[in-house]
């Protein structure tokens, strides 16, 4: 590998020992000019992550303490041990498709010297139920076509909270930045949550711009079952008023109508989807609606807490529930 290679792809790992071999094999494969380092930092896995890591002498495996983790601090960490002119980040449950993966992920950066920022798609997995399959689908078409490149900067005409919360979305679970970005001019903060948000609104208020890069894919959706998915719609939102997004309460006739209207819109959706059979389109018809009922109960719920009452946030949050197991 030369002296500094191109990319280092960083992997934050904690018991990720389901998907991290494919995502390893993966990295691996990756066609890349300039070399590429692959980082994994590890903090405290009890499963067979880090025997899996060994497999693969070429990682560079960094391990910390469970209690010193922290999502931006953690992907600092990272910016500050890599070699590479760019720092790329998975999540330890996202496998890159193609192995042009890294290619398509850096090639924004070209672009312009003010890209310091790119996200890549997402793209669920086959077993990933309809209303998070449909939501992740949804969320990744508007930020542009497959076959193109989006730009995302502050200009005069984005003065609105609404147009700004859009132009700043951003998303670590597939990312990269300059490392010397990272390290020198804007770093992630140190949040409980939400920390990608928070620096794609850094991003874009300083004046830089952050790219959506289609091509550059990944297989990703959370495995959670019914409990864990209104936690993680928990953990979400309230990160979300914990870094200053204004998010008004919500009613409980509002939650009902978003049910009913997301309820029948995913009907229609699973009744013409082709990855399903007859028997499964029939399971989802009837289950899927009660997953709209446990995201909007939660959602309402974090809206309504007190994001400042430690211990009422930890008691509704998946993240707290996984530290503590």
């Amino acid at each position: 590998m030369p002296e500094q290679p191109t990319a280092t792809v960083a992997i934050l790992t904690f018991n990720g020992e389901t998907y991290l071999r494919r995502i390893l094999e993966a990295v691996s494969a990756q066609r890349l000019a300039g070399g590429i380092e692959i980082l994994v930092i590890d903090s405290g896995s009890t499963d067979s992550t880090l025997d899996i890591v060994a497999d693969f002498p070429a990682v560079v495996l960094h391990r910390i303490p469970n209690s010193e983790f922290g999502h931006g601090k953690t992907r600092n960490l990272a910016a500050e041990l890599a070699t590479g002119r760019f720092v790329a980040y998975l999540t330890h449950d996202a496998i890159p498709m193609s192995p042009l993966w890294l290619e398509e992920l850096l090639a924004p950066f070209e672009l312009d010297e003010k890209v310091v920022a790119v996200m890549g798609k997402q793209v669920p997995r086959p077993n990933c139920f309809p209303l998070m399959k449909y939501d992740i689908i949804g969320a990744f078409a508007q930020f542009g076509p497959d076959f193109g490149t989006t730009l995302f900067y502050r200009g005069e005409f984005a003065q609105d909270e609404a147009t700004l919360g859009a132009l700043a979305f951003y998303s670590d679970v597939n990312s990269a930045a300059r490392r010397a970005f990272l390290v020198n001019t804007i770093p992630y903060r140190d949040v409980r949550y939400a920390e990608d948000q928070l620096f794609g609104r850094d991003v874009i208020d300083a004046g830089y711009h952050k790219a959506y890069a289609p091509r550059a894919a990944v297989e990703h959706s959370n495995d959670l079952n019914y409990d864990e998915f209104g936690a993680r719609i928990f953990d979400e939102t309230v990160g979300l008023r914990q870094i200053g997004t204004a998010i008004p309460p919500m009613r409980r006739r509002a939650v009902l109508r978003r049910v009913v209207r997301g309820s029948l819109a995913d009907s229609l959706r699973i009744a013409r989807d082709p990855a399903f059979g007859l028997r499964r389109r029939l399971y989802w018809l009837v289950v899927n609606p009660f997953f709209h009922v446990r995201k909007w109960t939660s959602y309402r719920r974090a809206t309504t807490v007190d994001v400042n009452d430690a211990a009422a946030v930890a008691a509704g949050s998946l993240e707290m529930r996984r530290k503590k197991v």
